[in-house]
């Protein structure tokens, strides 16, 4: 009796239809899926299309006496069925590998559904493998549009439709995206705990679509209660797949922006509230405007952060949107040995697939390695850091002294106010706290020591209170030591110091951050930096001490005098035989700059490598004043993918053509960075009239500066997925970071598109 009942379906983790595998040549055979799903999956696959990695570096192998290889021209002669594996070099047929178990009469259809076809010399076996009207294949291709076709469906055959039910349906349907809309768009949840009839608040999703209903008569009569109860639209799957439709449509957007085009890589990994690892990847690239792009495309969950994880993680998802590795031109990640090893690092796993895909290691990190390297190899600066760590925990330990800190601040304002001495405007005079600088936070050293200036002496204020009124001995012991040290010359030497050094670096930082940075002008903004630090070592002693005399004068701190003789903080009774002229100028000033200095040789090392030192004679400053042909022809050695040996010839020419036609141009005389002169190239037209050149300048523009667009969408996933979000999945969570970061692309999908991927992606109850 048994053998005659359904069984309820369980589904298992191999069965998640959310991994299904993109290469053909890793798919499961479609009866090893439960029969409830197999149309599922194969609408997901229909949905997706065949796997046509177009930028991919086709393999040739010997055939005969003759080197062959797949072509990509096949793609677009026999676009709606043939697909490629990246991983085999071989290539299969989408249409026979859905519905080859459901035909019976199979053929010789092995040989793209299971082994592969790799004969390359033999073409004509694609077309005959389409053979006739009622061939195998063609009988494949009828049942894929069948299924597609949702009036051809059993459910639809029994659920009779007439205008009013499909309007009703388009309706309520525009309610769900037009609420998803606004939830991805403000990157807030979509449910609540509770979304029972009893309770207060349902959560986001079905409450704005409930406020929907308030303000609009048309959609109270088809939405909520009085929706059909199968026919809702509001279910947490038909939110997931909404969802997933916005975020489709936006990656799509991306990967044509790209348009089988030249890239750059950015990866950087971080865990989420719920302790997953979490890689985020952004592709850098040359819109068809000249203009650079960072978009980010995804988040992965990760089980561990080896190398190798990476890497597979990447060629799944490049699998998934049709990228290839042999299209990177250039590679941007973080310090950490799992991402930049020189032997075992994600840099060098893709550096064996791809020669050519430079790796440049984050400038904006570097930077800030340069200030901690400092502060750890400089005594005197790393006692000062720790000091500021120290009255941070004693000030900001408690709600209670940073509301005195606050109110404090309140009364100076109003103060100024009244008096004069302080403007009014909007934006202005805002609350202030003392931030806490970090190794890994860019610039928030800088920020810390600004706002110590400004809250001075309100800190010495609290200060006092605590040292006075506190309750917590250790602490009022810990105040006490903080007021000798703020109070004297050194601290106020080191913090005017490192203003002074951190404010230029600050500067850089912020550029290296920008997301149409260019390497050449990074590398030129290196170099600027690196003069002024020379500049300050050389001329700025006598500035500094007037900037730190005008803060000891203005807060009663004694000044010492220069010439008298230096007393360490060790026995008074020892002579140190040198004046304070000497320690704060020679052992202090100097050192420190001449260390900043060093850090900044020692880790930008970039700077002087021959990829670099050749693009530099692209740049269109003070009129092309760089320019220099060989170099220029030096630098095409390193992307031999790029150009073919005719190329190569005619690129010499070309390049005589080109600096004669922009030096005689007047538009491109002011031009500052590579970005100015690919954008005006496009808009005057001349990349199609010198378009080897152009292709050299996307090189250039393709590698990557900073890591800045990566950590960002680590700040964006921080406000998604919150401690009361925890249990947001890995798909839903990568779909509305998508939508969240790209906003631009986001807002540009119509409900059109969203109801339509949405119809297609499994079978509705109604058609439209």
């Amino acid at each position: 009796m048994e053998k005659f009942l359904k069984r309820p379906f369980i589904p298992t983790p191999e069965d998640n239809l959310d991994d299904l595998p993109w290469d053909p040549a890793k798919r499961k055979k479609i009866t090893t899926y439960h029969s409830n799903q197999r149309d599922e999956v194969r609408r997901k696959y229909l949905a997706r299309g065949p796997c046509k990695p177009y930028g991919h570096n086709f393999p040739k192998k010997m055939i005969g006496k003759s080197l062959r290889r797949f072509s990509p021209a096949w793609f677009d002669q026999y676009g709606n069925w043939l697909e490629y594996s990246v991983s085999t070099d071989r290539a299969y047929c989408l249409c026979c590998y859905l519905f080859r178990d459901d035909i019976h009469k199979q053929g010789g259809n092995d040989t793209f559904v299971t082994e592969g076809f790799s004969s390359w010399n033999k073409s004509e076996r694609l077309a005959s493998h389409v053979g006739g009207m009622n061939s195998f294949h063609n009988i494949a291709v009828k049942m894929c549009d069948s299924l597609m076709k949702q009036n051809h469906s059993i459910a639809q055959a029994f659920y009779k439709q007439d205008d009013v039910v499909k309007n009703e349906y388009r309706l309520r349907l525009n309610a769900s995206v037009d609420a998803s809309r606004y939830l991805l768009r403000q990157g807030i949840p979509f449910r609540a705990h509770d979304e029972s009839e009893d309770s207060g608040n349902k959560g986001n999703f079905l409450e704005l679509i409930r406020y929907t209903a308030d303000q609009n008569e048309a959609v109270r009569k088809v939405v909520l209660e009085n929706a059909p109860k199968n026919n809702q639209m509001t279910s947490p799957p038909i939110q997931r797949d909404i969802v997933h439709c916005f975020a489709e449509e936006v990656v799509k957007s991306i990967i044509e922006e790209v348009d089988h085009g030249i890239f750059g890589l950015l990866v950087d990994e971080s865990a989420d509230i719920s302790h997953k690892e979490q890689m985020a990847v952004v592709l850098r690239f040359v819109d068809k405007n000249g203009t650079i792009k960072e978009r980010f495309i995804g988040v992965v969950h990760v089980k561990e952060t080896s190398s190798l994880t990476f890497k597979l993680a990447i060629d799944d998802l490049f699998a998934k949107y049709g990228l290839s590795l042999k299209n990177i031109r250039g590679q941007g990640y973080d310090g950490a040995s799992n991402m930049k090893g020189e032997f075992n690092g994600l840099r060098s796993l893709i550096l064996r697939k791809n020669s050519s895909s430079y790796y440049v290691h984050c400038f904006a990190h570097q930077l800030q390695l340069v200030v901690v390297a400092v502060a750890k190899k400089h005594f005197e600066v790393g006692d000062f850091f720790d000091m500021i760590s120290t009255l941070l925990n004693v000030v900001g330990a408690s709600c209670k002294r940073q509301d005195v800190v606050k109110e404090k601040y309140r009364e100076e304002v109003k103060k100024g106010i009244s008096s004069g001495e302080i403007s009014t405007g909007k934006g202005k005079n805002q609350e202030r706290s003392l931030p806490r600088p970090s190794n890994t936070r860019w610039g928030s050293h800088h920020k810390t020591l600004v706002r110590l200036v400004e809250l001075f002496s309100i800190v010495i204020e609290v200060l006092e209170y605590i040292q006075n009124e506190g309750y917590d001995d250790p602490k009022k012991r810990q105040a006490y030591g903080l007021l000798k040290y703020l109070c004297t010359f050194d601290f106020v030497f080191y913090m005017q110091l490192m203003l002074l050094i951190l404010g230029l670096t600050e500067n850089l930082s912020m550029a290296l951050q920008e997301k149409d940075q260019d390497i050449l002008n990074a590398v030129s903004l290196v170099g600027s930096t690196k003069r002024e630090l020379q500049k300050l070592r050389d001329d700025g002693w006598d500035s500094l001490m007037v900037r730190v005399s005008s803060f000891c004068k203005k807060h009663d701190i004694e000044i010492i005098m220069m010439e008298d003789e230096f007393v360490g903080s060790g026995s008074r009774r020892k002579k140190s035989n040198i004046t304070n002229l000497h320690h704060y100028k020679i052992s202090c000033f100097n050192v420190i700059l001449d260390l900043q200095l060093q850090e900044f040789n020692d880790r930008f090392t970039e700077v002087n490598t021959q990829l670099l030192i050749c693009m530099a004679f692209l740049s269109p400053t003070n009129s092309f004043k760089l320019f220099d042909k060989e170099k220029l022809m030096k630098l095409v050695e390193f992307y031999p993918d790029d150009f073919s040996f005719f190329e190569r010839s005619s690129l010499e020419q070309q390049l005589d053509i080109y600096i004669d036609n922009i030096r005689e141009d007047g538009r491109f005389h002011n031009l500052e960075s590579l970005g100015d002169l690919s954008r005006l190239m496009v808009e005057t037209r001349k990349h199609l009239v010198h378009p080897l050149v152009y292709r050299l300048l996307k090189l250039a523009l393709t590698l990557p500066v900073a890591t800045a667009t990566v950590e960002r969408c680590f700040s964006a996933m921080k406000f998604v997925k919150t401690a009361s979000r925890k249990r947001i999945g890995d798909q839903f969570l990568s779909d509305c970071l998508v939508c969240f970061i790209e906003k631009d692309l986001f807002a540009s999908v119509t409900n059109e598109t969203v109801v339509k991927k949405f119809q297609s992606m499994a079978e509705r109850r109604v058609c439209l």
